[in-house]
């Protein structure tokens, strides 16, 4: 008969002490007297050392300093009187007082000398009207858009190729900016007796803005 012995093994691990490793902390204490040099630094550049490097007043060559009184101009804007002192700047001693007006107010009263009133290559627009020959004659109204910037003086007349019986009123104003009012002018015709299909070019110019306006007119006389 066998016997089967049994050993025992006792767990060593079960009864083996911990270990624990733990860190020391450590501080330093920023700004304390032992440890941090509260002197600042004694150096200093040259120009610290010559202190302030402030510039003293000067006068510019040839002053005078009584040629103006130190109270000139010091009543401002609201000084009685109107006479302020000192002196008037070169050349606008006199200003406004011999001042030339140069256009622009006054409306032009006449077609300048010398103007021609010549139709462009295709006009801005065609108009017909119908004239009895036995009566007195026709008229045509037609209102003109402002086509310039500003207001601009016009001159209006027909070309030297239009039939003289062809007038236009009023021949000389003001015509008012882009998107003003218009301009009505008033085409006349008599033909004094005489039938037919008559044309004629009416030029509106516009000097100062160097352009025109042009409109071709038949008027057909029955």
């Amino acid at each position: 008969m066998k016997i089967a012995a049994l050993t025992l093994l006792p767990a060593v691990g079960a009864f083996a002490p911990s270990v624990f490793s733990g860190r020391r902390a450590t501080s330093v204490a920023i700004g304390r007297e032992d440890n941090v040099d509260l002197g600042g630094n004694p150096w200093k550049s040259e120009t610290e050392k010559m202190g302030s490097t402030d510039t003293g007043d000067y006068f510019p060559e040839g002053y005078d300093p009584n040629e103006i009184e130190f109270t000139s101009g010091m009543g401002g804007s609201q000084a009685q009187g109107g006479d302020r002192g000192g002196p008037a700047l070169p050349g606008m001693e006199n200003l406004g007082a011999d001042a030339v007006l140069m256009g622009g107010i006054e409306q032009a009263e006449g077609i300048p000398d010398g103007m021609e009133f010549v139709m462009s290559s295709v006009p801005d627009g065609e108009f017909e009207m119908q004239v009895a020959a036995s009566g007195s004659g026709g008229e045509l109204v037609i209102d003109v858009a402002p086509v310039c910037m500003t207001f601009e003086d016009y001159f209006a007349g027909f070309s030297a190729d239009s039939h003289p019986s062809f007038a236009v009123s009023p021949a000389i104003g003001r015509m008012d900016r882009r998107g003003g009012e218009v301009t009505t002018l008033t085409v006349s015709c008599n033909p004094q007796g005489q039938a037919g299909s008559f044309s004629g070019g009416l030029v509106i110019n516009l000097p100062e803005d160097n352009s025109k306006i042009c409109y071709k007119i038949t008027a057909n006389v029955f």
